[in-house]
């Protein structure tokens, strides 16, 4: 024993000497600077540890990491050492090959925001090689890796819930400070290892250049500060979550009542919701049309500013209404439309409030036939208190604000901006729909949430509003539903993708099932759903069948999503792909639509999807609760009429793992709160959340060399669990919400042995 311990001190004191004369060694060897841009880009190169460090002074940026070259002039790379350049050529490093000689440059330029390394041959250029540099780097606390130099063609969007890794992404971004971090390179990879609470995630990058026939070989870094508020959004600023933590989700009246929904409607819906959606996660109730003289459209007729519920739709008054509401267990919403009215009467008593024509004619448009005029402290104030009224007297918590931004002069936005407008302000302030958006704001309170409906993200809501309506109605009134609709529910929710989750929730209006083919209402659903936005529902609900309440089921609650492609997507994208990411395990969530009227083929590489080129992967079908199997390269399938695929896709692992549940469309990403393997008791232990008396199917993959032996579960009921060819079923049920594990055993076959 004694001679062992001699033996390791001897290892140690060595390692020890090593790396003491590595350290004197280094701090002899002064690094090389090759570049020290003012208020930019300080780049040095340490000769002995061929290491290359990064600090951008202006924002605080720090990356570090070896540089290497692999090359030669066989088919074999071989790794050749980089060095100060020996021909005394300023700020350059040489590429010094197996016998000592130079045979290659690295030289640096770069400015205030943008770094780049230059790969250059030493003629005759008579061999290959590769420059990589593989950076570590922190880019703050809520900072993650996205996609920010879109492809011209290509059919594929991607977003993420957690920290998921895409091999698609190039650059990173800090949504506190509202910077990016861009990475370019003949190829770029970027990693992410999540850090504990309270610590901000570690970014591993490798980016490498190649010498090609086409296109310099250099690898770059670039800063982008106000990444957002300098392209899209002037007004940037992150989402307050404190205020309004997850997407809201609710029920509202309109594209189904249209102006005929009162007290009597919407209580009985709310009913049916309190037992079908609100366990499932539906939180809020909101009330449409309630204004007086409302009974029949135009909206311009409303007597919108009065206060005044309609007699006949409310005769209980609004604040009865909302206490009956809270009592079925939701959060009351309203919806309000505070830029004029149609009541001649509050016209004639309040007319300097109003905006006028040269001739004296009053002004209108979609918001009412006679328009407030929002430069006057007057007007503000009266929009303030009458929603401190509905906010803090009537008790409503979601505010759904409509008539902003808009796409032409019927909204405030537009309208404000017009000269023959301004022209009738009384009082000329700058931007008077901004302070009227700030009254609004302050009338109902910072503990209230504020839906902006048609709100843009150029314009001033965003300072203000939690979430923002998009694009038109999903239906027009006192009609279904068309194809059109949902397909330009679809564009809107992809073009104004990369703004949700970070500067606001962003709603697509109303999922509809009731009135649509199945196959348009499951794509309806996944539209909606599958980006995480804002979820609210509008059928009738007592109408709807056992198969498109589950639809809507399925959606609730909301996943955490957001973009990994940080610009407008403004083709409509035929896979969507959803990456998901937790402690326990990652997995993709990939709709293939088909928006065209006749059957397709769609196909889509894993490559495309941003996952490891090479592997296997087990992929299953969610609307249909079927297994797909194992596919490398490619996945092709065949999509009906204006359908789509809702497909998990996982990497194939040697063990048995968790495939998918027929709970929520993220198949595991609200529902599955732990994925375990014991390899030494052959167990594979998935805990679920469940909602009360409603089973939850889990489907998991049994591969080669394993078979299904029993099951068991703790805090819920296992119904079944039963294996057929490699998918294994388990069906686990309890009468209120909460959590249940199984644990699924399994016995090594003879093909595994």
């Amino acid at each position: 024993m004694f001679p062992e311990r001699i033996a390791l001190a001897r290892g140690w004191l060595t390692a020890s000497l090593c790396l003491l004369s590595l350290a004197s060694t280094e701090a002899a060897v002064s690094p090389l600077v090759l570049l020290d841009s003012k208020d930019g880009w300080k780049v040095q190169f340490h000769p002995v540890t061929s290491r290359l460090e990064c600090f951008h002074s202006g924002t605080k940026t720090h990356l570090a990491g070896p540089l290497a070259f692999a090359g030669g002039y066989g088919a074999q790379p071989q790794p050749w050492r980089i060095q100060p350049a020996r021909n005394f050529a300023p700020r350059s490093l040489a590429l010094v090959d197996e016998q000592n000689n130079v045979q290659g440059y690295v030289t640096a330029t770069g400015d205030s925001l943008r770094f780049a390394l230059h790969l250059a041959h030493r003629p005759p250029h008579l061999y290959a090689g590769e420059l990589s540099f593989s950076p570590e780097t922190q880019f703050g606390p809520q900072a993650f890796a996205c996609r920010t130099r879109l492809p011209a063609v290509g059919a594929v969007v991607q977003m993420a819930s957690g920290l998921a890794d895409s091999r698609l992404n190039d650059s990173l971004f800090n949504p506190e400070q509202d910077r990016v971090l861009r990475f370019g390179g003949g190829t770029v990879s970027l990693t992410t290892q999540p850090g504990r609470p309270g610590e901000a995630p570690v970014f591993h990058a490798r980016l490498a250049a190649a010498f090609q026939k086409t296109n310099p070989p250099e690898i770059e870094l670039e800063v982008r500060p106000d990444y957002y508020r300098s392209r899209y959004v002037p007004h940037y600023r992150l989402i307050d979550r404190k205020l309004c933590p997850t997407p809201p989700t609710g029920w509202m009246s309109w594209n189904v009542y249209f102006d005929q929904a009162g007290e009597l409607e919407n209580l009985a819906e709310a009913r049916i919701g309190a037992r079908s959606l609100r366990p499932f996660g539906l939180e809020i109730w909101s009330i449409e049309s309630w204004q007086d003289n409302s009974p029949k459209l135009p909206v311009s007729n409303f007597h919108n500013l009065t206060l005044r519920p309609s007699p006949d739709k409310f005769p209980h008054g609004m604040k009865w209404l909302a206490g009956q509401i809270r009592e079925l267990g939701f959060r009351p919403g309203i919806w309000t439309v505070p830029w004029g009215t149609g009541d001649e009467r509050f016209y004639q008593a309040h007319r300097g409030w109003f905006l006028h024509h040269p001739d004296g004619k009053p002004m209108g448009n979609w918001n009412g036939r006679f328009i407030l005029d929002p430069s006057q402290p007057e007007v503000r104030r009266h929009m303030q208190e009458t929603h401190r009224t509905m906010s803090f007297e009537w008790g409503y918590e979601f505010f759904k604000i409509d008539g902003m931004s808009g796409r032409n002069q019927g909204y405030s936005a537009h309208f404000f901006e017009r000269p023959e407008v301004q022209a009738a302000f009384r009082h000329p302030i700058k931007d008077p729909y901004f302070q009227c958006v700030k009254a609004l704001r302050e009338g109902i309170g910072p503990n209230r949430i504020f839906l902006a409906c048609q709100g843009h993200y150029t314009g001033s809501e965003v300072a203000w509003a939690d979430a923002a309506r998009l694009g038109a109605d999903i239906v027009e009134p006192n009609h279904p539903p068309h194809w059109a609709n949902y397909l330009n529910q679809a564009s809107i929710s992809l073009s104004q993708l990369f703004t949700h989750n970070l500067v606001w929730y962003n709603d697509p209006d109303t999922l509809l099932v009731g009135a649509a083919p199945l196959s348009e209402a499951r794509l309806a659903t996944t539209v909606v759903a599958l980006p995480g936005q804002l979820t609210f529902f509008g059928d009738k609900l007592a109408d709807l069948p056992p198969d498109r309440m589950r639809l809507l089921q399925q959606a609730l609650p909301v996943c955490d999503v957001h973009a990994l492609d940080l610009a407008p997507v403004n083709d409509l994208k035929a896979v969507w792909d959803l990456k998901i990411r937790r402690p326990f395990g990652a997995w993709d969530v990939v709709s293939l639509f088909n928006w065209e009227a006749a059957d397709r083929e769609i196909s889509v590489t894993f490559a495309e999807l941003g996952l490891e080129v090479g592997k296997a992967y087990l992929v299953y079908d969610f609307w249909n609760q079927r297994f797909l199997g194992a596919h490398r390269g490619t996945f092709s399938a065949r999509v009906g009429s204006h359908a789509n695929l809702l497909l998990a896709v996982h990497e194939l692992q040697t063990h048995p793992q968790f495939l998918a549940t027929d709970r929520h469309i993220s198949q595991g990403g609200v529902e599955l709160l732990a994925e375990v393997w014991n390899p030494d008791r052959h167990e594979l232990e998935c805990t679920f959340k469940l909602v009360e008396k409603d089973a939850l199917r889990a489907s998991i993959h049994c591969p080669a060399g394993y078979s299904f032996k029993a099951a068991r579960a703790e805090g819920g009921r296992l119904e079944k669990a039963a294996a057929e060819n490699s998918l294994v079923t388990a069906v686990l049920r309890r009468e209120d919400s909460g959590t249940a594990t199984v644990w699924l055993t399994f016995a090594e076959t003879p093909e595994k042995r």
